[in-house]
């Protein structure tokens, strides 16, 4: 069996988010059945793969927590995993189309972040059991499910705050979400990946009862790790509550708000940058000028995603004195997600500190 990992869109976050699909014409179709190594989606084992399960993620970042709670009884494609290449402007292929259609499981992103997996799993007949990561963080009010009951239930509530795109009032009360400006990079919230490796386990083991228990075991033992890397972010909030910080893109937000940092950023900037949309000149000042003002401790850069305002935000950043952090959206080479985030964590220590 198969297990697909991707995002779903929040109002199709506009044309940027829905990446295109490519056609699959009938002559690929044949051309890629006779030389892809999976069958149609079945039963494990059904599918010429040597009885693992097929898993296929939008990211190597799901990919490999994936990979890590079904070990050897998976075998995991993930769609994207170059991390030069930014998943916001993804182009899906006959043969990722192909992929999808036979996968078992499919595990996605969500928030508008992989709507090509949507795309692609709309235009086949997959009957793949899906993993939406958003809602199974419960960090989205508007995800299907969620409640801010449910929510303020969890012994972990107080990590899943919105995004620090909110300003200070904001987070005055924890319910209170801006349902416009939802951040879907729920993969830099180290809580909600240790539930995401939860509900793998729960889904792996319910394609293959027999290993249940393993699963389980492994999504434990990742979840440990996790509480690891929860814990040296509390470390950080204790040495550094309130400090101000800055991204070009919110891709670190959850784990600014586990560490209690406030973002500063003018909303409209990095809204603008993650759309692809332009920059006012009025906004781009604006943004300047928290950096010519001493009010930024920290400027966190999307190195995936790169522009005349993001470098002249660097510029501004490196003028003033103010420690870069660079993050990306897609593991490294050579990392696994509990080694990524310890970079993060290590390098954002490093700046704060100094």
């Amino acid at each position: 069996m198969t297990i697909i990992i991707s995002s779903n869109s929040v109002d199709d976050m506009n044309l940027r988010r829905t990446l295109p699909l490519l056609a699959l014409p009938a002559a690929a179709a044949l051309v890629l059945s006779g030389c892809s190594s999976s069958g149609s989606a079945g039963a494990a084992g059904d599918d010429g793969s040597g009885g693992a399960i097929s898993v296929v993620a939008s990211t190597n970042v799901y990919g490999d927590i994936a990979q890590t709670v079904g070990g050897d009884a998976v075998d995991v494609t993930s769609i994207i995993s170059d991390p030069s290449q930014d998943p916001h402007s993804y182009e899906a292929d006959a043969r990722t189309q192909l992929a999808v259609s036979r996968a078992d499981v499919v595990i996605e992103n969500g928030g508008g972040y992989d709507a090509f997996v949507d795309t692609m799993l709309s235009a086949s007949d997959s009957s793949a059991a899906v993993v939406n990561a958003v809602d199974v963080s419960g960090l989205d009010p508007d995800a299907e499910g969620h409640t801010d009951d449910e929510h303020a239930d969890d012994e972990h509530s107080d990590e899943a705050e919105p995004s620090a795109d909110a300003t200070s009032d904001d987070h005055a009360d924890e319910h209170e979400h801006d349902h416009g400006a939802f951040n879907e990079h729920v993969f830099y919230s180290l809580h909600s990946m240790g539930a995401l490796a939860d509900e793998i386990a729960h889904q792996l083991g319910e394609i293959d009862p027999d290993q249940a228990d393993t699963f389980t075991a492994n999504a434990d033992a990742f979840g440990d790790r996790v509480a690891d890397l929860e814990a040296q972010a509390a470390e950080i909030k204790t040495a550094h509550d309130g400090e101000s910080v800055a991204y070009t893109e919110p891709v670190p937000g959850y784990l600014f708000d586990e560490m209690g940092l406030v973002n500063v950023t003018p909303a409209s900037f990095s809204e603008a940058i993650e759309e692809g949309d332009d920059v006012s000149p009025a906004v781009l000042n604006e943004t300047l000028k928290t950096f010519a003002d001493g009010r930024v401790d920290l400027l966190a850069y999307n190195e995936q995603t790169s522009s005349p305002e993001t470098e002249a935000v660097e510029k501004a950043a490196t003028d003033a004195g103010v420690a870069i952090v660079p993050v990306t959206e897609l593991l490294p080479e050579g990392d696994d997600y509990i080694s990524w985030q310890q970079s993060n964590i290590d390098a954002i220590k490093a700046a704060l500190d100094r």
